[in-house]
């Protein structure tokens, strides 16, 4: 008998020798080679029926028909992978569709109804008369105005339940069809009316005052309040005959008056898979390519800068499909987007992923530090700017010289990792010539040995300029200028931290009082057995309350983990690092894994359920089990499971927003969350620092001086000057996330600060400086720590590397079936 289990080839690619019985076991297929491996195997049975010769012929036919292997092994939804007019129109699961001839939908004035398939449901009403109205009530919690827009179009006051709330200007330089017009989520489950009537103004370049009423689409929504349910209890990982040291726990509860506060202000446009704040007034949100709200060019957006001040939004133009991929700012303040696969702007789907070439997208956004962001983009450039392999659910570092560590992933997306998809290596942005490859990929036996659960694994830069690196329950320290692989003990109690047995990391702050000693802590996961297969795991299984803390010097890892027990069980929940030195962790599930479409008894199409509502905060320095409380934390009711994201901001207080388990927008249970909420620790009820003329670059080892203004009530209170990375985050994991304490000292109003010794310590590029009074802090200001200039640039390994490798092959290939040629 021969097993085929899931994410194992059981044979090569020589034809294994018959035998007596052949049993193909079913299982979960991860990719077609092994699928292919299947075959090769029931060829061997097959043979002595058709004769071996008849046999192999049958092989090889069918794996031409499977050489031209899809990038996507993962779930799909009916009509997700057929290229089509990618329309902002589109009913989620959860919402209902109403053509703009339905009988519910209330005329008056001078309405005429056009006929043409370019229109949703192959009619329009349309007016340019003053005053005409449509009106249309329903239960739910939103609705989605779609119409036209073109050279003739004016504006149209748009009402809900009486109250004018927005005045729509549906002009544009080119008609187009089927665009969302008007959308608003975040209604009160209830009986509502929308009205849009054309007001008969038109801006000046307008030819007329057309208003159209193609569809509109309601978001059912639920009546019930969100539940909030009991957490799983509380699992102590520890295994019989393991000796891991576990403190005592001593949970702080909750008092009745609460200092942190939390609300919900502002919707993300676009769903916020990755997230990173780049200016002192704006964050970044990046997302794949689905059918967000947010429209650009005609077409749904997935990427926005998000105004942290205004909860305005801008979109941004995306030429490929960023799904799962992972970000960081280079030493000269450029973000890199990498990984995903080129997509015709105007012409895809949601699962149109193209072919593994076109995984190897890597995009530029320059510095953007203004608050007018109108010409601020996203770049690309696939002939000259490309990783040399494919790559999902990588992670990208910034490292001691401000370049960025392109770090394992898939070869292609999915969800869990294997053999015959895993790309185990590195490459560098800019290309390096290092360690004999020239601008090429360096193979890691870490990625070999970590398989399966290993994506989006856990990376930060050291103080002294290596790399720790933990991958499902392994981890290492890389000497990447030596190409030298130190492993570290396991994880303890076998718990998996990375993709999809989702956990979060965090280096703890660094200080010059203890020669900058690092440490990492590692939180929540799963223990849940990463080779089986998809129908033999289930969101109710439970996840992880371990956090596993080990001090990276001799003596710290001669010592070993420690663990501790959160006070809930969480996988994919989010480490935010805060200026007073504490650790907020939020977000995730108290059962089940990353992903969708996998498992037994999804919710929705969630593999997770038991979402975790209440944030904990861990202090490094309290005393062991101590450390966790959720003294003073507020409650959410908004689910942020997979694909949720939450960041420091510059405010200080934490952006938490996001939550897709799906593959395209969904307003089922689990669905697609656009909301953003504001948790807000005490400090912002304070009396707090004041700092102004910071300098807007900060040399390593150099002093500086600026002005600060400290709260009366706290005279003589201790000071402290603090360098902040609020990272780059997606998947739990907070890339680049760091807190480095700076030599300072106060004086009459003068705070003088000295640098960061160097690179290691703080990898050149951009930082955020705050000022700390007894853990009250000051607004951020941005600085960039080092030189400012950008990486060095090898042009000899980028000639070699775009000289070894191609781009955009399944692109190209598109636009020619498109013209009719081949």
């Amino acid at each position: 008998m021969r097993v085929c289990a899931p994410s194992v080839v059981v044979c090569d690619s020589e034809l294994c020798e018959p035998s007596p019985e052949l049993i193909i076991v079913a299982c979960d297929v991860f990719s077609l080679s092994v699928v292919l491996c299947a075959f090769r195997l029931l060829t061997i049975d097959m043979s002595r029926q058709l004769g071996f010769r008849s046999a192999l012929h049958l092989l090889l036919y069918i794996e031409v028909l499977v050489a031209a292997e899809s990038a996507w092994n993962g779930h799909t939804t009916p009509g997700s992978t057929e290229p089509n007019s990618f329309n902002p129109y589109y009913v989620a699961p959860g919402t209902k569709g109403y053509d703009s001839g339905s009988r519910l939908l209330h005329y008056a004035g001078k309405w005429q109804e056009k006929y043409s398939s370019r229109y949703a449901h192959k009619s329009v009403h349309t007016t340019s008369s003053a005053n005409s109205y449509m009106s249309f009530t329903f239960t739910g919690t939103g609705v989605e105005w779609f119409g036209s827009t073109g050279k003739k179009h004016g504006i149209a006051d748009v009402y809900i339940d009486g109250q004018l709330v927005k005045n729509v200007d549906t002009w544009s330089a080119e008609t187009r069809r089927q665009q969302r017009l008007y959308w608003v989520f975040d209604l009160p489950h209830a009986k509502h009316t929308l009205k849009i009537v054309n007001s008969g103004t038109k801006r000046d370049e307008s030819g007329g005052s057309t208003v159209d009423i193609d569809a509109l689409v309601v978001t059912m929504g639920s009546s019930a309040a969100a539940s909030v349910p009991s957490p799983p209890e509380q699992q102590n990982n520890a295994i019989a005959g393991e000796n891991y040291p576990v403190a005592d726990q001593d949970f702080a509860i909750s008092p009745a008056g609460s200092q942190w506060t939390l609300s919900q202000k502002g919707t993300t446009g676009v769903h916020a898979m990755q997230l990173a704040v780049i200016s002192e007034t704006h964050a970044i949100i990046i997302d794949k390519v689905e059918h967000n709200p947010l429209s650009i060019n005609g077409h749904p957006a997935w990427a926005a800068l998000y105004n942290l001040k205004t909860h305005s939004l801008k979109p941004l133009s995306m030429r490929s499909n960023s799904f799962c991929a992972g970000g960081t700012f280079l030493s000269n303040g450029t973000l890199i987007n990498v990984g995903g696969n080129p997509v015709v702007e105007d012409h895809t789907s949601a699962a149109d992923f193209g072919d593994v070439d076109g995984l190897q997208a890597i995009r530029i956004f320059e510095p953007c530090d203004s608050e007018n962001v109108d010409d601020c983009e996203m770049v690309e450039n696939h002939a000259r700017l490309r990783m040399a392999s494919p790559r999902w659910y990588n992670t990208v570092l910034r490292i001691s010289d401000g370049s960025a560590m392109i770090i394992g992933g898939s070869r292609k997306g999915g969800w869990i990792n294997n053999a015959t998809t895993n790309n185990p290596t590195i490459e560098y942005f800019p290309p390096k010539d290092i360690n004999g490859e020239n601008g090429l990929p360096i193979k890691l036996q870490f990625f070999v040995d970590t398989l399966n659960s290993n994506l989006f694994p856990i990376a930060f830069s050291l103080p002294d300029g290596k790399v720790f690196m933990a991958a499902n329950h392994d981890a290492m320290i890389y000497d990447w200028k030596n190409n030298v692989e130190r492993r570290l003990p396991q994880i303890p109690n076998g718990v998996r931290v990375t993709y999809p047995m989702t956990g979060t990391g965090v280096l703890l702050p660094l200080t010059p009082a203890n020669n900058y000693m690092p440490e990492i802590l590692l939180c929540g996961g799963s223990t849940v057995d990463d080779t089986k297969p998809g129908y033999e795991i289930s969101s109710q299984d439970s996840a992880s309350s371990q956090c596993s803390r080990m001090v990276l010097t001799d003596e710290g890892i001669a010592a070993g983990w420690q663990v501790e027990q959160m006070p809930q069980a969480r996988t994919m929940p989010d480490a935010v690092l805060l200026p007073t030195g504490k650790v907020l962790i939020v977000n995730g599930a108290g059962s089940g894994i990353s992903g969708y479409g996998n498992v037994l008894n999804q919710v929705g199409a969630s593999n997770a359920d038991n979402p975790v509502f209440t944030p904990v905060l861990y202090d490094p320095a309290g005393p062991a089990g101590q450390r966790f409380s959720s003294a003073g934390m507020p409650t959410s009711d908004i689910p942020r499971l997979y694909h949720s994201v939450a960041t420091m901001t510059p405010s200080g207080t934490v952006m938490i927003t996001g939550s897709n388990p799906n593959l395209d927008r969904s307003e089922v249970k689990y669905g697609t969350e656009y909301r953003v909420e504001w948790l807000s620790p005490p400090y912002m009820a304070a009396l707090r620092p004041e700092v102004s003329g910071v300098p807007k670059k900060i040399g390593f080892g150099k002093e500086v001086n600026f002005s600060v203004k400290l709260p009366s009530s706290l005279p003589n209170a201790h000071v402290k000057v603090v360098l902040m990375d609020f990272g780059y985050v997606t998947h739990a994991v907070h890339a680049n996330s760091r807190l480095v304490y700076l030599e300072s000292t106060v004086a009459e109003g003068t705070v003088t600060a000295t640098g960061p010794p160097d690179g290691n310590v703080y990898p050149p590029g951009p930082g955020w400086i705050m000022v700390v009074v007894d853990d009250v802090p000051s607004e951020a200001v941005k600085v960039m720590i080092g030189d400012g200039q950008g990486p060095e640039v090898n042009e000899g390994a980028i000639a070699n590397l775009l000289s070894q490798t191609s781009a955009d092959q399944y692109d190209d290939q598109k636009h020619e079936d498109e013209d009719g040629s081949e």
